[in-house]
């Protein structure tokens, strides 16, 4: 990713000099507000998440049941929400310790390379999930029959490999650097050009966000209206209403995955196109020099709680997992002991492995 706000410092001093030598205004105020709220959230998204994503990799691992598909994918998403979820303590202290980094270089390095890396495996691995569902709803000629889980397998490969060929620039060029005005050493990005960083940052924007979210709409709205088809025609054929119950779900399930990666992420990218405006000085001045070291903070704040959630949006919801986590926990529930929080005779249903898809991310 881009500069993430791990090593965005205040950059005060910074905007004055592009602003024409105009003093910008002292906001060490509003800066404390970041230093305050903004570990106390991560270190509790930590926690969530880390209990959320254990538990999900928990059920796989001891349902006695063969992995599915979609079920690959998730457990890929959950690992690297895993891996993701257990560097956000380090941020946390960072910010809390006012930016000055106090874990060496090759944490400064392995850290950010590994934010980085979660950025782009968990949105990738939602475009080959939103493809699975595409195929899946869309095209019903049942792709599964050609499309083998060892390839499922191979996609997942091929995923972590080019996410971490687009990591290893953060692992490469971040450095902990002495900021002498602000009398601290910060982990930055520290390119050998201007260019370096503003092809980056483009990068991060394109290939990370741009492309991928392009995908993953196309393949999640052309299944909402497959879906919203097959209502119509169970309706003019006067299907049961359970049949048509179980596509508005599905819709609302597919808009829930789209709106709320996208709320989540948004900000995050805009603010990262800020920023390189900002330094090729398209846009100039305190006022955009400090909302978007501001925005910056807050935005990646958000995008942090897409991996806390995806438990409970993307598998919870899910039927089909729940049941799975029923069977895992009758083999240590007595006999008898009710298990009201499924519904079994809706898990019996075919349709009930399209939550799963819906995994993300």
């Amino acid at each position: 990713m881009s500069e993430t706000p791990l090593l965005n410092i205040p950059s005060s001093n910074q905007s004055a000099n592009q602003s024409n030598s105009t003093v910008c205004p002292d906001l060490e105020e509003w800066w404390d507000i970041v230093y305050y709220i903004i570990p106390k959230y991560i270190n509790t998204v930590c926690v969530i998440g880390l209990l959320g994503n254990v538990f999900v990799l928990f059920i796989y691992s001891l349902h006695k049941g063969r992995l599915k598909i979609a079920d690959i994918y998730l457990t890929n998403l959950a690992v690297a929400d895993l891996i993701f979820l257990m560097c956000l303590p380090f941020w946390a202290e960072n910010i809390n310790n006012e930016f000055d980094w106090p874990f060496g270089s090759f944490l400064c390095r392995s850290i950010s390379a590994s934010l980085t890396l979660n950025m782009y495996t968990s949105i990738y691995l939602l475009v080959a999930v939103s493809a699975d569902r595409y195929l899946t709803f869309v095209h019903t000629l049942n792709h599964r029959e050609i499309w083998s889980k060892t390839m499922t397998k191979g996609i997942c490969l091929l995923i972590w490999f080019f996410c971490i060929l687009l990591s290893i620039p953060a692992f490469t060029f971040r450095t902990v650097k002495y900021i002498p005005e602000l009398n601290i050493s910060a982990c930055v990005l520290d390119f050998p050009t201007s260019s370096w960083k503003t092809a980056e940052s483009l990068a991060c924007n394109v290939v990370g966000f741009l492309l991928p979210s392009t995908a993953i709409i196309f393949f999640n709205f052309s299944t909402i209206r497959s879906l919203q088809k097959t209502a119509r025609e169970q309706k003019e054929l006067r299907a049961k209403g359970c049949k048509r119950h179980r596509s508005t779900k599905a819709t609302r399930l597919i808009f829930t995955v789209v709106l709320v990666f996208l709320f989540c992420w948004t900000p995050h990218h805009f603010f990262v196109f800020l920023d390189t405006l900002y330094r090729t000085e398209v846009i100039k001045g305190c006022f955009w020099g400090e909302l978007i070291n501001f925005g910056e903070q807050f935005a990646y704040m958000l995008a942090t709680t897409n991996s806390c959630v995806n438990p409970v949006i993307y598998v919870f919801v899910g039927k089909y997992f729940r049941q799975k986590a029923s069977e895992v926990f009758s083999q240590f529930i007595p006999c008898g002991f009710p298990l009201r929080w499924v519904s079994f005779k809706e898990m019996s249903s075919n349709f009930n492995m399209f939550p799963v898809k819906s995994s993300l991310t």
